[in-house]
């Protein structure tokens, strides 16, 4: 249990104790989960060699971060909100202003239209995905990530990835997408097949799609998101059922090539 000390901090970051892994139901203690020493970044200020912390311990260090400018003209660190035990991992940006308001992801009209699509896609927000963003904390003026803040913050991500090890990454944006694959290409090339993302010594399924602001702007594209989560659908259930190749629809969501969005 964690004592009340810990929850007002937790309520401070706006995230619940749900943050905080279970134990299995038989008692015994989870294993032990690690960072790629190389992962870790010099601004964290502790030995390379240390394991990854755990949840809380990391949702803390978040808060109290101030490795970039960021970090002091920033209302809220934005953590993170979902299920620790997900296997669906959603990557956005950086926080907006209502995030930073709040200290947490995709609220507002983006966070209204994102649960939109998960339900579109059979998934519970608090249940059955984990969501973060590359940025932990809000650009000003909600100006696009500059490079120095992304490889300052990318070990706080990389530590959510190594603490969650989903099943699949869907990479929400530009940014997302450019950060976790390495690569500079457009979003408009990366759609429509399965990439791996490498964190670590992870090696991820990753399905790159379109930012809920982006859908909000121009709503012609959201058939074509809701192609990307049919694919999403399909990837996962082939990973965790080997029920077919990696692209394969998900029989339970109609032909997206045919539909239109339903959100």
């Amino acid at each position: 249990m964690l004592d009340s000390a810990r929850l007002r901090a937790f309520r401070s970051l706006g995230i619940g104790p749900a943050w905080v892994p279970r134990a299995p139901a038989d008692g015994a203690a989870p294993p032990a989960q690690a960072l790629d020493p190389s992962a870790a970044d010099s601004d964290l200020d502790r030995p390379k060699s240390e394991p990854v912390p755990g949840w809380e311990e990391l949702a803390l260090r978040v808060d109290g971060c101030r490795a970039c400018p960021l970090g002091h003209s920033r209302q809220h660190a934005v953590f993170g909100t979902g299920s620790p035990a997900a296997r669906w991992m959603l990557i956005g940006e950086a926080p907006g202003a209502e995030e930073d308001r709040l200290g947490e992801p995709f609220v507002g009209r983006a966070g209204s239209l994102l649960d939109a699509m998960l339900t579109a896609a059979g998934l519970d927000r608090g249940r059955d995905v984990y969501i973060a963003n590359v940025l932990k904390c809000r650009p000003p003026g909600n100006r696009n990530p500059e490079t120095s803040e992304v490889a300052r913050c990318s070990p706080h991500l990389q530590q959510q990835v190594a603490l969650l090890k989903p099943a699949l990454l869907v990479l929400m944006g530009r940014f997302a997408a450019q950060t976790l694959l390495g690569t500079e290409a457009s979003i408009s090339s990366l759609r429509g097949r399965v990439h791996e993302a490498s964190v670590g010594a992870l090696k991820i399924p990753a399905i790159v799609t379109y930012h809920p602001a982006y859908l909000l702007r121009n709503p012609a594209d959201k058939r074509l998101a809701w192609a990307d989560w049919c694919l999403a659908r399909g990837t996962i259930s082939a990973a965790l059922h080997q029920s077919g190749p990696p692209n394969q629809t998900s029989s339970d969501l109609p032909d997206a090539g045919e539909s239109p969005a339903p959100w």
